[in-house]
């Protein structure tokens, strides 16, 4: 590459700093839910969605009139079974169909509200039941030491109380198959007439914008006697709270600042469509900024986006042509750093890991908005 192209490169707008990939707006107009929706999707992106606690700090900090105001969170009741989404509680865990031990007839979610699972320790078949009932025991799962990683505790709690004892004393509720077929823990559970929480339950709440994050700092435990809470609300606290969605009160919207440009260009195509339409080729310098950035890329209609990375040879190092430093990385695996030529693109599906890509090479890409 000549110097000439390569200091171009770095003359992206967001030099010298990390650019946001989302802005906060707290809107003081009292709202229902629903309205508050539609009023954010013509007038930003969407109803705020949240992924980590300093973004529910950011929340508060625009919240100058400390009033609880909606978010975008709703519980969507999906009946058919094939439509629902389990989840283990360790979020690095994935819940798939071949790895699941369901006793004969379940899951059934039998009253309509069964959301969480115990394990009977009588074969160790699984069963969905109410999150609410107070009335089994719960095994935590330690992944910071080498012996005695899992711990059944003989108190009765309800799956939330259960999960929150085993986030603040070890790691987590037990979660995926592997953990509870681990020799350490069978031997422990010899009582074949009790059954306990696992860290397994079914997604009834989303956001409003489709994202997949499972950020819940709940201030409350789930009540069946309130069926019409079905929207969030932040508390004054920073806690989050059912409420009725026809409750009217302000509300949270967001701007994204990442668009997706379904158009399939070269590597140097892209970058030029984003600084003349938009900002520049976006920059990820953190796992959350990943994962803000995979739930868009997963839109793509290419198996690839480009991404603002670059090798240079003259340098011999990747770098982000906003000119912030490549220290967060998610590469693939395989990739080899030695070719020239070659820039970095996340693929759309799988993992979202990056790959180093001809320049040459036609995909969709990701810009950054000012």
């Amino acid at each position: 590459m000549q110097w000439s192209l390569f200091l171009l490169l770095l003359m992206g707008q967001c030099s010298l700093f990390t650019c946001q990939l989302y802005k906060y707006h707290f809107i003081n107009k009292n709202k229902s839910w629903y309205e508050a929706q539609e009023y954010c999707r013509q007038k930003y992106t969407d109803l705020a969605s949240v992924y980590r606690q300093t973004d529910i700090n950011t929340l508060q900090t625009a919240n100058k009139q400390d009033k609880e105001a909606w978010i975008g969170l709703y519980n969507e009741t999906v009946t058919n079974k094939t439509d629902w989404e389990w989840r283990w509680s360790q979020a690095e865990v994935k819940y798939t169909e071949n790895q699941t031990n369901w006793k004969n007839g379940e899951p059934n979610n039998a009253p309509g509200s069964e959301y969480c699972v115990v394990m009977s320790t009588d074969m160790n078949k699984w069963v969905d039941i109410s999150c609410t009932s107070p009335h089994h025991r719960f095994i935590c799962y330690d992944a910071n030491t080498t012996s005695d990683q899992f711990y059944v505790i003989e108190e009765e709690e309800t799956w939330l109380q259960a999960r929150k004892y085993c986030r603040e004393n070890h790691t987590d509720l037990v979660s995926g198959k592997t953990q509870l077929e681990d020799q350490e823990l069978t031997g422990k559970l010899q009582d074949k007439t009790r059954d306990y929480w696992i860290g397994l339950f079914r997604v009834t709440w989303r956001w409003s914008d489709g994202r997949s994050s499972f950020v819940r700092p709940w201030n409350q435990i789930y009540s069946d006697s309130q069926p019409d809470n079905k929207c969030a609300k932040l508390d004054k606290e920073g806690r989050w709270r059912t409420d009725n969605c026809n409750s009217t009160k302000p509300f949270f919207c967001y701007n994204d600042k990442v668009i997706l440009v379904k158009e399939n260009k070269t590597w140097e195509e892209a970058i030029n469509h984003c600084r003349e339409k938009y900002n520049d080729l976006i920059s990820i310098t953190d796992a959350e900024q990943q994962s803000w950035v995979q739930e868009i890329a997963k839109n793509a209609s290419s198996s690839h986006v480009w991404l603002g990375l670059r090798f240079t040879c003259i340098l011999e190092a990747w770098f982000w042509v906003t000119n912030e430093r490549v220290d967060y990385k998610n590469w693939a695996s395989s990739v080899k750093m030695d070719d020239c030529d070659m820039s970095g693109a996340m693929e759309t599906g799988g993992e979202h890991k990056w790959y180093k890509e001809d320049d040459m090479r036609e995909f969709n890409f990701l810009c950054s908005k000012f």
